[in-house]
């Protein structure tokens, strides 16, 4: 039973890593909001951008979903010390979602409370904020996060309260660490970079595509400057180590970069994911023509950002470190699920393959035609 116990474990971190990486790759939604002003110069190329990325905001609020739903049936100690103990990080998170769900819904039609440009604003919001939210809160993976877990308090009768956080801030201390805001100002230009290639793919419109030709320069030279920045520190850093042993957590130097080449299958997948996204990206800046590029780059970000969580959470690694008690971390080991329930779930996972099937056929239905000008003109359903 323990070897297949831990082999569900790592299972079960690699499907949350996955979902992870996906919903990263779908935040070119969010990309896409934040440049409706900058590419959009008119309102039917506003109209355009947002249906350009209306129809898939769907998909990324339902993989978010998901993924803490994931995370809460796998790992459930993680679930409740982090969205119980950093739940001002998340409440913020969700309530960018919610605007973003009522923007879209409510931004073209006619007579609504608060006028159309108010309505953009809030996806504009959405678009800056989320992705900073979410890659600060998922820097805390690796460089730590003010929490104790106290399992034995659960016997407690008036306080079973297994964990607690240190700080009155619950989670926003994490945006005053630089290494998390790095990681944050990354996955916003990644956003932003993603959302240009997909309105090159998708739009069919000469100015638009001028536009988002001309601001994939420089946003892939600032993507570059912070996701280099942070990947080097990441490889150079003391990383949280787990003895298989003892179970003690201790600070193990150039961990991560250890964990890389320990499990070479892992770099083999961080490889090619960024090879993946420079190739989308450079191949669509040299070469006017071509509009392909945003299945090559999504497609390197899925392994990118899937070989990083990897990377924190397997190999003997703490991928929710605590740093106001070093013991009190959190493993695939220490804080997953019964036995019995990451076996069961292992049976409904078969039903994944049919469910990412179903998403690429609604993808490509929704794709079949490129936007354009008389579509916008002519079409009454319309964000």
């Amino acid at each position: 039973m323990d070897t297949t116990y831990t082999l569900l474990q790592h299972y079960w971190w690699f499907l949350v890593a996955l979902l992870g990486a996906i919903l990263v790759f779908l935040l070119f939604v969010q990309g896409g909001q934040s440049l409706l002003f900058t590419i959009g110069k008119t309102p039917l190329q506003q109209k355009m951008l947002l249906n350009s990325t209306g129809r898939k905001w769907e998909f990324t609020f339902t993989t978010l979903v998901t993924f803490g739903g994931a995370f809460f049936a796998s790992f459930p100690l993680f679930y409740s010390t982090s969205f119980g103990g950093a739940y001002w990080v998340w409440i913020l998170i969700l309530l960018c979602f919610v605007l973003q769900a009522v923007s879209y819904e409510y931004q073209a039609r006619k007579g609504n409370l608060l006028g159309k440009k108010t309505y953009q604003v809030f996806l504009l919001l959405n678009g800056i904020l989320a992705p900073v939210l979410l890659g600060t809160a998922v820097g805390t993976f690796f460089n730590g996060a003010e929490f104790t877990v106290n399992k034995q308090q659960l016997t407690e009768t008036l306080n079973p309260v297994i964990s607690s956080w240190a700080t009155p801030w619950h989670g926003l201390e994490a945006a005053v660490v630089w290494q998390n805001v790095c990681l944050g100002v990354a996955v916003f230009f990644l956003s932003r970079v993603l959302a240009l290639l997909y309105f090159i793919n998708n739009i069919d419109d000469a100015e638009i595509q001028s536009r988002s030709r001309r601001q994939l320069r420089w946003n892939t030279v600032l993507f570059l400057v912070f996701f280099l920045t942070f990947l080097i520190y990441l490889l150079l850093k003391d990383g949280f180590a787990v003895n298989p042993d003892t179970k003690e957590v201790f600070l193990q130097p150039y961990k991560y970069f250890s964990n890389f080449i320990e499990m070479p299958a892992v770099l083999a997948v961080l490889l090619i994911g960024v090879v993946g996204v420079l190739f989308g990206i450079g191949k669509t800046i040299f070469c006017e023509k071509w509009n392909k590029g945003i299945w090559f780059a999504g497609a390197g970000t899925v392994f990118t950002v899937l070989a990083l969580l990897l990377c924190a959470g397997w190999n003997n690694t703490a991928y929710y470190p605590s740093l106001h008690n070093l013991q009190s971390s959190l493993t695939i080991e220490n804080s997953c699920s019964s036995f019995f329930t990451l076996k069961t779930m292992s049976y409904v996972s078969i039903l994944i393959p049919f469910v990412l099937a179903y998403i690429v056929y609604a993808w490509r239905a929704l794709d079949l035609h490129k936007i354009n000008k008389k579509e916008m003109e002519e079409n009454e359903h319309l964000y």
